[in-house]
């Protein structure tokens, strides 16, 4: 292994010195399909057993801090401020309980995608293989821990006397936009941190913009009874993709009779907006992480 990466150093040197306008180093996706995923999936699986290496309660962790959240928030809303007591908003506490875990995810998607390759530094310097694989298992990793939130989520909502129902299916359809959207963004953030370390702290702020910003704590119900000059702050939301999602979640999930996205957010052209954003900013991720890929361990 020392020979080779030996060698690559000497060739890497070599087409330095007759082209010395061209930075030649290891591609966002090279090396094959197959040896991509099958890296991105080690790295991921690796990681998931690491991070529960020597607990006690083991994978019971990846419980605790969103489970925590639904109960304080839950406490403060229903308890002291009494918000969404009585009919107003039916099955409140589940929708709050699925809200905050599909955050959660997000949140630890692109929050540990941030320094994702700057924490790799050493492997990075050492080992020639694509480096979208290390955003990309953050990713992987997170939605492991997702798996198992949503088992939770699924008792919670069997035990307050919802029945299974066909639209339960639609998970299959909100949840991997919830990981382009992830994806995506954890591309372009990982990326610009290794140029720019101010992202971390911005991220983090823009995290909790996001996170009072929508229909979590709150519904899109709630959320159409207040206006900003003139305009329903429900039609604002419509500009957030995450917004989108937690709606049509609530219906698929728990409530048939609550409005659905399109009807929330002013019909089917509007939600151009939030699946065109989602585009736009998975794109951009991509196409700025694979222009800067051969330039990372240069600039780390």
């Amino acid at each position: 292994m020392a020979v080779e990466l030996a060698g690559e150093a000497v060739e890497l040197e070599q087409h330095a010195l007759h082209a010395p306008h061209r930075v030649y180093g290891p591609s966002a996706l090279g090396g094959g399909l197959q040896r991509f995923w099958s890296l991105t999936f080690m790295l991921a699986k690796t990681e998931f057993k690491l991070r529960f290496f020597g607990s006690v309660l083991g994978y019971l962790w990846t419980l605790v801090r969103p489970l925590l959240l639904f109960g304080v928030t839950l406490f403060v809303f229903t308890d002291i401020l009494e918000v969404n007591k009585g009919t107003h908003e039916p099955h409140y506490a589940e929708y709050l309980l699925q809200s905050i875990i599909l955050f959660t995810y997000f949140q630890e998607a692109t929050g540990g995608a941030v320094p994702s390759l700057v924490a790799r530094e050493n492997i990075l310097r050492r080992v020639r293989f694509p480096r979208l694989v290390i955003p990309l298992s953050v990713a992987l990793n997170s939605l492991f821990n997702l798996g198992l939130n949503l088992v939770v989520v699924f008792i919670f909502i069997l035990a307050s006397g919802i029945s299974p129902q066909l639209s339960w299916l639609e998970l299959l359809l909100f949840i991997p936009w919830l990981v382009v959207l992830s994806v995506g963004t954890g591309m372009l953030l990982s990326a610009l941190y290794v140029r720019f370390r101010d992202m971390q702290p911005i991220w983090e702020v823009s995290l909790q913009l996001l996170y009072y910003g929508s229909p979590i704590i709150y519904t899109v119900t709630s959320a159409a009874k207040h206006h900003f000059f003139g305009i329903s702050f429900a039609k604002l939301l419509v500009a957030n993709p995450f917004a989108v999602i937690v709606t049509q979640a609530r219906k698929a999930l728990l409530e048939p009779s609550a409005p659905s996205a399109v009807q929330a957010f002013g019909g089917y052209a509007h939600l151009a907006i939030p699946l065109g954003l989602t585009a736009a900013i998975f794109i951009l991720g991509l196409w700025y992480f694979n222009h800067e890929a051969p330039l990372i361990s240069e600039k780390l």
